[in-house]
């Protein structure tokens, strides 16, 4: 007679548990990656193609005992776009002494140089873009 052995013979049964467990798990985490790259994607661009005006201070100047800060801001933007840009002066403590709205209203250019005056409660020592955003 023969001994029957404690396993069962290999790939007669079908799949075991465990082989079953991985084949799930290896679903689950494909899906759950091409959603997230999907969504990174997405947002990527958005991110993008959702700017229409940009902006940057290209100097900023400070005169000594003035209660105003004068802002080169050059503007770069779509031809029909139109918005604003928020600018603000800090003071040396890192205090906000002055907030002024930019209108960038001008259809026809894609860029866009102007030199504005931020009027401050008080000593400014700098100038900085806190963003823009189309109307």
């Amino acid at each position: 007679m023969a001994v029957a052995g404690d396993k069962l013979p290999q790939g007669r049964y079908g799949r075991s548990a465990d082989e079953r467990a991985d084949r799930t798990l290896r679903i689950v985490g494909a899906v759950l990656g091409a959603a997230l790259l999907a969504l990174v994607g997405w947002f990527g661009y958005h991110h993008v193609a959702g700017t229409k005006i940009s902006a940057e201070v290209i100097k900023f100047d400070v005169r000594e005992g003035a209660d105003e800060v004068q802002v080169h801001l050059e503007v770069r933007k779509d031809e029909q776009a139109t918005g604003s840009c928020t600018l603000r002066a800090l003071a040396e403590d890192g205090g906000e002494v002055g907030r002024l709205d930019v209108r960038i209203g001008r259809q026809g250019e894609s860029r866009v140089d102007e030199v504005v005056k931020i009027r401050t409660t008080r000593q400014a020592t700098a100038a900085e873009l806190l963003g823009c955003s189309a109307a």
